[in-house]
């Protein structure tokens, strides 16, 4: 009976460490430190990935504030381009 407990724990445990590692998670050894039957490549893709979404965003808000300050640009050549009375007359309709 005791041989049937300690082979039912062994496989029990080769069950759960065959599952960690087919889903990349990372598996402890003997001494409890974790690593990974696949390797660091699961990890990097990963970094990998959160780094493109990160710079994604970030390019995404630049394009952004890009096209807002084109736009005063444009604004501001036009009020240095057109004549002042133009200019006085639409400050004043706006007022």
């Amino acid at each position: 009976m005791p041989v049937l407990i300690v082979v039912a724990v062994m496989a029990s445990r080769a069950f759960q460490t065959w599952i960690r590692a087919k889903h990349g998670y990372p598996v402890e050894d003997e001494n409890c430190s974790g690593r990974s039957y696949r390797g660091q490549r699961r990890g990097e893709d990963m970094q990998a990935e959160r780094k493109i979404a990160l710079l994604s965003t970030e390019n995404e808000r630049l394009t952004g504030q890009i096209s807002r300050l084109e736009e005063r640009i444009a604004v501001l050549e036009r009020i240095a381009t057109d004549p002042a009375e133009r200019v006085a007359r639409e400050i004043d309709s706006l007022r």
